[in-house]
Order: C-alpha cells, then sequence, then structure tokens
C-alpha cells in the first residue's frame, strides 16, 4: 500500500511537473493563423518562424488553404467566437476594423509609440491598423495585383514584345495561340477573375472611373459604355484560355508559366514567389510587366497581423511577434521571397530582384501618398459581386445587381 501511495505521490508530481512546462511552453507559443500554403508563401512565412524560434518562441502554424482568404477568415471567426483566439492572424483591411470594432484586439501602442510606427509606415496603411487612436495590427507586406508574368521563352519564340495596351495584350495572346501554346493561364475561381476584372477596368477606364464605379458605386459608372466596353475586354479573354481552368489554385496557374505550359499569367506580385521558389529569375526565366494600360497606376493590400486580446500570460510572446514583424531584417527578408515590398517606407531595396526593385519605390510612395487604389473596400465588393464577375456570366446580370450599399 505504501508502494502505491509513493508510485502515485510520483505521477501526480510529474504530471504537476509536465502541466508546468506546458504552461511555461504555452507562455512562449505564437499561434499564427493564416492562408499562406503555396511555396513560395510558405517560405516567406518560415523567414518569421526562424527568427522567432530563434528568439525562444515556439512557433505554432495555422495554415488554412485557400489563396482568397475565405476559408481561413471562417476559421478564426469560429476560433474567436469560441473564446479561443489565435495569437495573430493574417488578416485585410476591413475585416481587422471589425474585430477592432467588435473590441477582440489587443492594444499595442506602446510598442508602435516607442518604435515610432506612426513615421514608418504609409498613411494609407495606418487606417487599417489603427482604431481610435490604438494599434492593434501590424503590417507585413504591400502587395500589388495589377501584375503581368511572362514565360521568357516562349515570348522570345513567338516574338513578343511588351505589350503596353489592352489591344497590344490580345494580339500578343493570339500569337501565342497560332504558334499552338495556351496563352493565358487562368485559375477559375471568383477571386482571380475579380483581380483579373480590377486590372481591366484601369486599364479600359483609367483610375478615376475605377474609382467612381466600384469604390464609390456610382449607378451612372457602373451603367456606362465604359463599363459595358470592360466586360467585353473581360470577355475577349475567353477565346485565350484553356479548357480545364474552372477551380485552378492561382498557383497552379503561376506553375503553367514557371514550366512553359502557358505564356502569361495576369496576377498580384505574389506570383513571384512561386517564380523564386522554383529557382527562376527576373529578366532570364521570366518578364513582369504591369497590366496593360496601367503603368504608373498602383492596385495594392497590404498583408497584416490583427493581434487579439489575450491572456496575460500569453501577451509577451505577441508583443515579440509584432517586434519582429516590423523589424527592417524581417520587412526584408520576407518580402524578398514573397514577392511584395515592405510595408515600411525606410527599407532599401538592396536585396530585391529586378521585378522588386521595379515596383519598391513606386508602391510605397504611392501608398504613401495616396496616389493608388486601395484594394480594401475592392476586396470586399468583389465577394459580393463575384458570382457576377465570371467570364461566362452576362453583362446584363451584372448591371443589374452591382448597384449595391457600399462595403462599411
Amino acid at each position: 500500500m505504501k508502494a502505491r501511495t509513493i508510485v502515485t505521490a510520483a505521477i501526480a508530481l510529474l504530471g504537476a511537473s509536465l502541466a508546468g512546462s506546458a504552461e511555461a511552453e504555452g507562455n512562449k507559443e505564437i499561434q499564427m493563423l493564416h492562408w499562406w500554403t503555396s511555396g513560395g508563401e510558405a517560405a516567406a512565412v518560415d523567414v518569421l518562424r526562424q527568427q522567432l524560434v530563434k528568439e525562444g518562441y515556439v512557433w505554432k502554424d495555422v495554415p488554412i488553404a485557400g489563396g482568397g482568404g475565405e476559408a481561413a477568415m471562417t476559421t478564426l471567426k469560429a476560433m474567436v467566437a469560441a473564446g479561443n483566439p489565435p495569437t495573430a492572424s493574417e488578416i485585410l483591411g476591413y475585416f481587422a476594423l471589425d474585430y477592432a470594432d467588435a473590441n477582440k484586439l489587443a492594444d499595442v501602442t506602446d510598442l508602435a509609440n516607442q518604435e515610432g510606427w506612426a513615421k514608418l509606415l504609409p498613411a494609407a496603411i495606418q487606417k487599417f491598423t489603427t482604431v481610435n487612436g490604438k494599434w492593434v495590427a501590424v503590417p507585413i507586406d504591400i502587395h500589388s495585383d495589377n501584375w503581368i508574368w511572362i514565360n521568357k521563352d516562349l515570348m522570345s519564340k513567338i516574338g513578343g514584345t511588351e505589350p503596353k495596351t489592352y489591344d497590344d495584350f490580345i494580339a500578343l495572346l493570339g500569337k501565342a495561340k497560332n504558334a499552338g501554346l495556351v496563352p493565358l493561364a487562368l485559375g477559375g475561381q471568383p477571386w482571380q477573375e475579380a483581380t483579373l476584372f480590377d486590372s481591366i477596368v484601369v486599364s479600359t477606364g483609367g483610375i478615376d472611373f475605377y474609382k467612381k464605379a466600384l469604390i464609390d458605386l456610382d449607378e451612372s459608372a457602373l451603367k456606362s459604355d465604359t463599363m459595358k466596353k470592360s466586360f467585353d475586354n473581360l470577355a475577349k479573354l475567353k477565346d485565350y484560355i484553356d479548357p480545364n481552368f474552372t477551380g485552378r489554385d492561382w498557383n497552379l496557374a503561376t506553375a503553367m508559366v514557371i514550366r512553359g505550359d502557358a505564356l502569361v499569367q495576369v496576377m498580384g506580385d505574389w506570383a513571384k514567389g512561386e517564380f523564386r521558389a522554383s529557382n527562376k529569375e527576373p529578366g532570364k526565366d521570366f518578364l513582369c510587366y504591369r497590366f496593360p494600360g496601367t503603368e504608373g497606376t498602383v492596385l495594392y493590400l497590404t498583408d497584416m497581423f490583427a493581434l487579439f486580446q489575450l491572456p496575460a500570460d500569453r501577451r509577451d510572446a505577441q508583443r515579440a511577434l509584432a517586434e519582429a514583424t516590423m523589424s527592417p531584417a524581417i520587412q526584408s527578408g520576407f518580402n524578398v521571397v514573397k514577392g511584395s515590398v515592405p510595408a515600411r517606407m525606410d527599407v532599401p531595396d538592396t536585396a530585391f530582384d529586378a521585378c522588386g526593385k521595379r515596383v519598391s519605390p513606386t508602391s510605397r510612395a504611392q501608398t504613401a501618398t495616396g496616389h493608388s487604389l486601395d484594394l480594401w473596400r475592392i476586396t470586399t465588393l468583389s465577394r459580393q459581386l463575384s458570382p457576377q464577375l465570371t467570364l461566362t456570366s452576362s453583362r446584363s446580370s451584372f448591371m443589374a445587381k452591382s448597384v449595391r450599399p457600399a462595403p462599411p
């Protein structure tokens, strides 16, 4: 009996020890929810993970596949509702404001003031990282959407040149088709088609028309001949895509260009991360151009980490994550790998490749001054309208259903 008591006590002591160890480890745990699951994206996340592991923290990855982030936002909503939020979550603009309005986000204003974030980040981005003067999120990058990515060998094969206008673009696709190539690699998912349509509208009507139609939802602009022409331009692309495009993930479309299975993809600069992950070099293996007709315009969005209210024993790890995210080393290292540019305006482009050097000063300068189009509201709008933003949808259906109140 005495021996049994001793063994029982020992087991209890071991259990308490393990529990204490787990609690101590939990204090160092950083639970990160995100939808960065492609090769290039995962490599970028690993830059941040490695830094925090070096600092002694335990990284708990919560990756939710889905290029547009819808599935991840559904998971996040469930976690927050259950009272078990992650340390942080990748998030896009208005979603962060929604959680801030619901009083679910932490306040890291003291850290932001200590490090001078207000002077380092574009004012346009601070609209989404601060609420009522409080810092509730940290930005990791600036992406721009209006890019085309071209396989250089195929471009040389057909004797193609950089398309400057939309008509040039259609002519280039025609050359590829006549040569027996798949001209346009497209993933037939609503958010991808909406991304494509964004660039087409700017190319067709210019930046002021785009803002009037798709941000202000002006009825006259939505029903205008310019909008009709935008849809006509979208419809022209049906002749240049392969029959298996429906439901294809964006990174698989990128892979088609990388392998030489297609000439061009229209996609945000996160596509460059896939080229880099495949050891492809700009100018040598692939070409990067602004979407024809949009040169000088930046359609941008920023990935941020929303910081959630946590118990006291988890806050030090959260603060470490915020500090690391905003450090110049991570802002450079992460974005070099991912294809985007730093959110911080003071990080040099020394480590960036030719495509990165081309966009870096432009994106950050235009974002800082507001001479660009903010895709936060547009992203929300595109989700609302995505059933109508397909290559097979009728124009009249879109025109009848698109005049809706602006998203919050």
